[in-house]
């Protein structure tokens, strides 16, 4: 298989360590007592029955988060109709923080060997907020963002993928992309693309996939 021409990634959950991984941060940020948050989704399933309705498809990612977004916000006193909210209110303003490391060195390296890169996600703005991209110097290096906040059109739905292939000018099966979700992982590979399904709780050896799928190991 040719070494792919164009990274394109998922946001959430690839760039970003997930909201499981930070529960420590959040319970900081809101005042909450440590161990408050216990449920773990990939981390530990059985700690999140939610999370396994939301892979056998009973329920969409968005309907997880937004029930997560009325749970936290009842713990604060609060009531929260906003996905947004939750994000914003449990990072706090210290974007960095929640960056996976290596998907910074991957994202540099990829730059460096002349390699494309975009970003293919179904809920960027709409989680983190309009203002989100001006305090993430990261997102510089990327010349396509297709946010379904803004299209309306959700991975998997072979729409959603042909819009970053349309506005490159590639051809599917010169980008890999790259999710956590398997439904989103199996939507690309039908589109033709190269695909990596990451494993949030192997994050440098998902990375050394993409390095691998890019001819940058």
């Amino acid at each position: 298989m040719q070494s792919a021409q164009a990274l394109v990634l998922d946001f959430g959950g690839v760039i970003s360590r997930t909201l499981f991984e930070t529960h420590n941060l959040t319970e900081q940020a809101l005042g909450l007592a440590p161990g408050t948050l216990t449920w773990k989704g990939p981390f530990d399933l059985a700690s999140d029955p939610l999370w396994q309705d939301m892979q056998a498809d009973k329920l969409s990612e968005r309907d997880y988060w937004m029930a997560r977004t009325r749970e936290v916000g009842h713990l604060v006193g609060e009531t929260w109709d906003k996905m947004e909210t939750f994000v914003q209110r449990a990072r706090g303003a210290d974007v960095q923080a929640v960056i996976r490391l290596e998907a910074v060195s991957t994202i540099l390296l990829a730059k460096a060997a002349g390699k494309r890169l975009a970003i293919l996600s179904n809920e960027l703005d709409l989680f983190y907020g309009a203002d989100f991209r001006n305090r993430l110097p990261l997102l510089n290096h990327f010349e396509l963002v297709v946010d379904a906040t803004y299209t309306h059109i959700l991975k998997p739905d072979p729409r959603a993928y042909a819009l970053v292939t349309d506005q490159l000018g590639l051809a599917a099966a010169d980008c890999v992309f790259v999710d956590d979700q398997m439904r989103n992982i199996l939507g690309g590979q039908k589109f033709g693309m190269q695909v990596v399904h990451f494993d949030v709780t192997q994050p440098e050896q998902s990375f050394e996939q993409v390095a691998h799928r890019l001819g940058i190991a």
